[in-house]
């Protein structure tokens, strides 16, 4: 029933699951090669800590006897693989076999009933209670970072509630349990011809609750970039009762209980079911890549493409940088570009579209049943492959993580200058060199989302010091400049120095009204958004 008792296992440090890890003679090969394509000397791969190795601290708490009992567990696999989500830093602690915070028990709560007698029990017993859908956080979220206040950590595991509830094909909606990861969701409103089309790059094992308490962004570009554009109405529990808003396609009655669940990271209310806006699956798709001579020159060709009313599906451009590093070109900046739709050819969209970018001195290679595509085939293959790939890059001794914001398009250009200038300097002073690279992710009539990687040799042991020191510059360069701390990958334990100084003081105050409402004993995931 239990992750600890599944046929098939995730990894317990690292992202996929154990059977698709690499045999060591693999990981050695491959670190050569990214470490030669990247231009640093030689290392030895590392392996990954045994769980046998691993020396975890007695829980401090024990469930109360009967139901409740039966749906923990505190053994060593169930334990370590719900001490972190799946930052940089959290996966390299969990390489050097650095638990800092597990959980003292794990809940695998199968309903709401068994989900409030959870929490109840944690607000009597003084325990912290972290929500937990994928996993896959890359800013803090899950980790039970909670301090001596709590008398220990429940994280309350929900992917036991992952079933479709209701279909309603006049309003085409569907009502699906929060615990529903992103393949188990598809498959099943496959058999209803539908699709959520949202596409993270975790998809593969995030939640649809743990995209809503993220206000996670999906692949697509433009129009439903966010899972916000998709939430029809929102049902949660929480220590003081039901949060459940009536579903409606639009409303204007005072602030929406929606959105306040949106992005709320579990602080308000544990997320178990939503009713969402569902598509048609397309029929249709067009494709090319695009060419600049300058990342700023495709810039103005996206800005072009996203006030058109086009609105592509795909509309990424690559600095030359990422485009050279991911093999998609070696001939400047890219601009992988796309159309979809479920009900008309879309020939006359991207005949309009690379006519914009020819405009702006684009050089368009449109993709043909054989292939082609200006390197687009390359370039979807290196996202896919990218969180599968970090395990490796820590093995080789490679720091290497993201951070993203938005912007307006009148900073862009100069925004992405100063982070990027910040971003290198600091790599170079603390890691003694590396590259930053930057590829724009989602674009808005009036902006959009510069998404940045940085790649830098490690000192073996001190990688999580490192990258904090890059981290915290670059994130400093970010809020200075007029950018977001992030544009969805949340807020998390990570962010919170620089949250902190980007929301409006009064805002805060009533945030934290709200949680002491529906929390009054700071249970729920303390230390994300606000202090209890």
């Amino acid at each position: 029933m239990t992750g600890a008792t599944a046929a098939r296992r995730l990894k317990w440090w690292g992202w996929g699951y154990e059977d698709q890890q690499p045999s060591h003679e693999e990981v050695q090969q491959a670190a050569a090669g990214i470490r030669a394509h990247l231009g640093f000397q030689p290392e030895e791969a590392e392996r990954p800590p045994s769980l046998d190795s691993l020396e975890l601290p007695e829980p401090r708490l024990r469930p109360p006897d009967g139901a409740l009992a039966e749906i923990c567990a505190a053994d060593p696999y169930t334990r370590a693989s719900h001490a972190y989500g799946k930052a940089y830093r959290d996966i390299v602690r969990a390489f050097r076999g650095r638990l800092d915070h597990s959980p003292d028990l794990v809940a695998f709560p199968r309903d709401e009933d068994a989900l409030a007698a959870i929490l109840d029990w944690c607000a009597g017993a003084g325990a912290a209670a972290i929500p937990y859908g994928g996993g896959t956080s890359v800013v803090g979220g899950v980790e039970p970072r909670v301090g001596d206040a709590y008398s220990g950590a429940v994280t309350i595991d929900l992917r036991g509630l992952d079933r479709i509830v209701e279909v309603d094909r006049e309003s085409r909606a569907a009502l699906i349990e929060a615990g529903a990861t992103g393949p188990r969701l598809e498959e099943q409103l496959r058999e209803h011809g539908y699709t959520l089309r949202h596409f993270p790059q975790s998809f593969e094992y995030s939640t649809l609750g743990g995209w809503i308490a993220t206000r996670a962004g999906g692949h697509f570009a433009t129009l439903m970039t966010h899972i916000d554009d998709l939430v029809e109405s929102v049902r949660a529990i929480t220590p003081s009762g039901v949060w459940e808003s009536r579903r409606l396609p639009g409303s204007g009655a005072g602030p929406s209980p929606d959105r306040m669940l949106i992005g709320s990271e579990g602080i308000l209310g544990v997320i178990t079911r939503a009713w969402v806006r569902v598509q048609d699956r397309p029929a249709f798709k067009e494709s090319a890549g695009v060419t600049f001579g300058t990342f700023e020159q495709g810039a103005r060709a996206v800005r072009a493409l996203c006030q058109s009313g086009l609105y592509p599906s795909n509309c990424r451009l690559l600095d030359p940088g990422e485009a050279a590093l991911t093999g998609a070109s070696s001939d400047g900046a890219l601009l992988v570009l796309g159309f979809e739709s479920a009900d008309h050819p879309l020939d006359a969209w991207m005949d309009r579209a690379t006519e914009l970018c020819r405009d702006h001195g684009g050089r368009v290679e449109r993709k043909t049943a054989s292939g082609g595509g200006g390197g687009t085939d390359a370039w979807r293959g290196a996202f896919l492959q990218a969180p599968y790939l970090r395990d490796t890059m820590i093995a080789a001794g490679v720091v290497s993580d993201t951070f993203e914001t938005s912007i307006t398009w009148d900073r862009l250009d100069e925004f992405v200058a100063r982070v990027h200038e910040r971003a290198e300097n600091a790599l170079r002073e603390i890691c003694g060199g590396g590259t930053v690279t930057c590829r724009l992710t989602h674009v808005y009539p009036d902006g959009a989302a510069p998404y940045f990687t940085c790649l830098a040799p490690a000192r073996r042991g001190s990688e999580v010091e490192q990258w904090d020191e890059v981290k915290a510059a670059a994130s400093d360069a970010v809020i200075a400049a007029g950018g977001t701390i992030t544009h969805h990958h949340a807020v998390g334990r990570d962010h919170r120095p620089w949250y902190d100084r980007q929301r409006p003081a009064p805002f805060a105050d009533a945030l934290r009204a709200a949680k002491r409402a529906v929390d009054p004993a700071a249970v729920l995931n303390p230390g994300v958004l606000i202090d209890p």
